[in-house]
């Protein structure tokens, strides 16, 4: 059966097309779009809802009308174009190759422009994207403060006496969604972690900013894999945030500045490739080349530096693994990041190195590749249509029966757990590289300078 037609969207007409600049824009782009409708089966929110509006090729016409001056802003407007995960499903289908993120990353630059929110919204954004997120003392500050918040007891009392109810609701999501925190570690990753054994490759390491506070213990994990495949990692210094929220958030300005940091930071290093363990982190840094593209100092530099990008998985697996490998008796199931699967094309990769494990049972997660509604921050700014795909993705682990859901992200990570945890199933959720290390370690296999 052929897909829908799409419908005429009717909505105010703008009095002109000068209010509506789209700076990020390239009009072009909406040009590709032939509406075919093979997006709509893979659009989570169209897939929840059935609304045109909430599909990628109705937003993409929505996009287009308001450039065009056709329609104007408004609150249902913006209410469609907000509800995008920017998960990239669509990427995948379609057939005309439409770069989808690009056009609803410039719409929503545009949202932020003309609706800025309120001073209260305004501070808080000021702060997250400009303080916290690129600050390793603020954001380690903020989960000290958070640590005491749950070991002190206070979290399990505001938890039982339903004062979360009385919040907005996009703190109380951001509430459920704490994991167990452990302690900070202050002290930075070493900035050369050798190989073990005679080096074969040299490699670059993206620490992270949430990654590296919240998740040391992955980074952990992926610097003893690296290392025992004769890998020796460095991890620059001046290394910066992504950018990957503030370009998400209709920032580009900042995320323009912190791309250039990082391309400065990497390029002196003498890496073959740059990798990261944290899927949205990784599709961000491969799109530093399209977005320094009109910079005529980086655009270039931003280009090299992008096509040295890999996500961890698939430099592990394009290789034999060293061996040798323990046994980790689970029964697992597998949820692909959209950011790794959609973003950057990489499925095989991260089931190739479970399957190498000795002893773990991978079955099939139903809708692996549909988005688990973290998304950057969206299960913050959208907590109703975020739960309502939490929900979906829940009942499919549960009913795959896994001990275990393994993943290759850290907000996936904190989603899911968050999910299985409210509804009772004592369901482990863990990275991929968790579970090669400890297949290490069963094997009796060293510890680099990085893991002491």
């Amino acid at each position: 059966m052929a897909p829908p037609a799409p419908p005429v969207v009717s909505a105010p007409v703008a009095p002109s097309r000068s209010g509506l600049p789209f700076a990020e824009l390239h009009y072009e782009e909406l040009l590709a779009c032939v509406h075919c409708g093979f997006c709509l089966p893979t659009c989570p929110t169209y897939a929840e809802l059935g609304q045109e509006p909430d599909s990628p090729r109705g937003r993409i016409l929505l996009i287009k009308s308001l450039a065009d001056g056709r329609i104007a802003l408004t609150d249902s407007v913006r209410l469609h174009l907000s509800r995008c995960l920017d998960c990239r499903a669509c990427e995948t289908a379609c057939p005309a190759g439409v770069r989808y993120g690009h056009l609803i990353e410039a719409a929503k630059v545009e949202v932020e422009r003309q609706h800025p929110g309120g001073l209260g919204r305004r501070l808080v954004r000021h702060l997250a994207l400009t303080r916290v997120l690129p600050s390793r003392r603020w954001l380690g500050g903020l989960t000290v403060g958070l640590r005491v918040y749950q070991r002190s007891g206070l979290q399990a009392l505001v938890r039982r006496s339903g004062l979360l109810r009385l919040l907005p609701a996009s703190a109380s999501a951001a509430e459920a969604l704490l994991p167990v925190l452990p302690p900070v570690a202050w002290g930075r990753l070493p900035e050369r972690v050798p190989a073990q054994g005679p080096a074969r490759s040299r490699v670059g390491f993206l620490h992270g900013c949430v990654q590296d506070v919240v998740f040391r213990a992955h980074n952990e994990a992926t610097l003893r894999c690296l290392t025992r495949q004769g890998a020796e990692v460095l991890i620059p210094r001046a290394q910066r945030c992504c950018g990957a929220l503030h370009a998400h958030a209709g920032d580009p300005v900042r995320a323009r500045a912190l791309a250039r940091e990082n391309v400065a930071a990497f390029e002196g290093a003498g890496v073959e490739v740059v990798l990261v363990n944290a899927a949205g982190c990784g599709a961000h840094l491969k799109g530093y080349g399209h977005l320094l593209a009109a910079d005529p100092v980086w655009a270039d530099r931003a280009r090299a530096f992008a096509a040295r990008v890999q996500d961890v998985t698939e430099f592990l697996a394009a290789r034999p693994l060293a061996e040798p490998l323990g046994p980790v008796r689970l029964r697992a199931t597998y949820h692909d990041p959209c950011h790794l699967a959609h973003g950057q094309q990489v499925r095989d990769a991260p089931r190739t190195l479970l399957r190498a494990i000795p002893g773990l049972e991978l079955v099939d997660l139903p809708e692996s590749e549909m988005c688990c509604g973290s998304a950057g921050i969206y299960n913050v700014t959208e907590p109703e249509m975020a739960a309502r795909l939490l929900a979906r993705k829940v009942r499919h682990v549960v009913a795959t029966g896994a001990e275990a859901v393994v993943t290759a992200n850290p907000g996936c990570i904190l989603q899911i757990a968050a999910g299985v945890r409210a509804a009772g199933h004592a369901v482990a959720v863990l990275h991929v590289v968790e579970l090669l290390d400890r297949a290490y370690r069963a094997a009796g296999a060293t510890r680099p300078g990085a893991g002491r």
